[in-house]
């Protein structure tokens, strides 16, 4: 057994988290760089593994960006067009 190799966190968690809270897109393409670390690992390519971890997680953090920026859009729209319907006095009819 080679207690030396390295450990390479592969950010697979965040990956997902940020998948399934945030953004879709951008957290796929995180868990698919996630999902290389341990591959690289296996082969030897400890370089590859730090890129592929590192892409991993600046993935979650784009996407967890992503998500807090459009929750506020969503909440700012919908209240300035709350305010506006109260505003504008329509009732509807």
């Amino acid at each position: 057994m080679n207690t030396s190799s390295p450990v390479v966190s592969n950010n697979l968690v965040w990956a997902i988290l940020a998948t399934v809270f945030c953004c879709l897109p951008l957290g796929i393409v995180s868990i698919i760089n996630a999902a290389k670390v341990n591959g690289l690992l296996a082969a030897g390519d400890v370089a590859g593994a730090r890129d592929a971890s590192e892409k991993a997680k600046k993935w979650a953090i784009y996407a967890a960006a992503a998500g807090v920026i459009v929750t506020i859009l969503y909440i700012v729209l919908v209240m300035v067009l709350g305010i506006g319907g109260a505003v504008g006095g329509s009732n509807g009819y």
